[in-house]
């Protein structure tokens, strides 16, 4: 193995001998190790559970990045193509888990348990239909969440009919804080590909609108119509062909995950719109963070100030100021 290439080496130690890819439980010993000996890990030595979670959800994120062909198999050229041969070495180097914002980021954890802890109310860790429109302050619309469910973009691994797990959620979040992101417009685009021909036509897009458009009237907002619309996403991505949008358009195009806001996200649509100047400079400080990294920065700051509040009250939470909603 001397000769072999990191990538190889590390790919060979890990898989089964008579498999030709990694699965997710040839990283479970990898896992267990860190939660051992990561001082940026300590803390959860007398939490078990978390300690299962928190390795549950850094598998899921490296599949969901890595594994492009989504079939619970990694090869060797995934892993080569990755980042994550040098997440792992960040790891190794630093002792604040936190910094290490692929995959490992222990907040980033926190923020995709408790999200899906707020919408699972009755605490099953199983979520349906009604569940996910609640999600981001009711963000989605009912056309899109009907998608999701479908199973079309990406097929569900909960195995009871109509309902979400956790794996399946850790892909919807991911997908929906960082719609730019390579898998994240692969999802959506598949939602939106009503027929599945690989190209988002006009009728497509229109069939999404008509619930934001909807939404709009019924906000008191100033609707904007499908043609204006139309002609801001032609504008916006510059396709080869103005008659449809394919991936490869969406892919060549820095705002194309604002595209898929516009049809089926009415708060970050209108969050867009009027260019919130928090988001500006939050941009502008860390040029190098993906929209997922400042999602969760910006949630873990939010809960973390919840907690602090609940714990000043002692869990009554009477003492709740309006002003601490939005630390910013």
């Amino acid at each position: 193995m001397l000769t072999m290439d990191l990538a190889t080496r590390i790919y060979r130690i890990l898989k089964q001998p008579d498999h030709n890819y990694l699965t997710q439980d040839d990283f479970k010993p990898v896992l267990r190790e860190l939660l051992a000996s990561h001082p940026g890990l300590e803390f959860l030595q007398s939490t078990p559970e978390f300690q299962l979670r928190y390795a549950e959800t850094v598998i899921y994120r490296i599949f969901y990045y890595i594994n492009r062909s989504g079939n619970g198999h990694l090869t060797l050229r995934e892993l080569k193509r990755g980042n994550l041969i040098a997440a792992m070495q960040h790891v190794d180097e630093e002792e604040d888990i936190n910094k290490v914002l692929r995959y490992f980021s222990y907040e980033h954890f926190y923020v995709i348990y408790c999200k899906f802890w707020e919408i699972d109310t009755d605490h099953d860790f199983l979520i349906d239909k009604e569940n996910l429109i609640r999600y981001g302050n009711h963000a989605l619309t009912y056309r899109i969440v009907d998608r999701i469910f479908s199973q079309v973009p990406k097929k569900f691994t909960c195995k009871v009919s109509g309902k979400m797990g956790y794996e399946d959620f850790v892909h919807f979040i991911l997908s929906e804080e960082d719609k730019s992101s390579e898998p994240g417009l692969e999802y959506w685009f598949k939602c939106i590909d009503l027929d599945g021909n690989g190209l988002l036509t006009r009728n497509e897009m229109q069939f999404f609108y008509e619930e934001q458009l909807h939404r709009m009237e019924c906000m008191a907002q100033e609707p904007v119509l499908f043609e204006d619309i139309l002609c801001q996403i032609i504008d916006m991505i510059g396709p080869e062909n103005e008659g449809y949008i394919t991936l490869r358009d969406l892919k060549s195009c820095k705002l194309s995950g604002h595209v898929f806001n516009i049809l089926f996200n009415l708060n970050k649509f209108i969050a867009f719109e009027s260019r919130d100047p928090f988001l500006i400079r939050q941009e502008r400080e860390n040029p190098t963070w993906t929209e997922w990294d400042r999602f969760a920065h910006r949630e873990y700051i939010r809960l973390s100030m919840e907690e602090d509040v609940e714990d000043a009250s002692n869990g009554s939470g009477d003492i709740w100021d309006e002003s601490l909603e939005a630390p910013f």
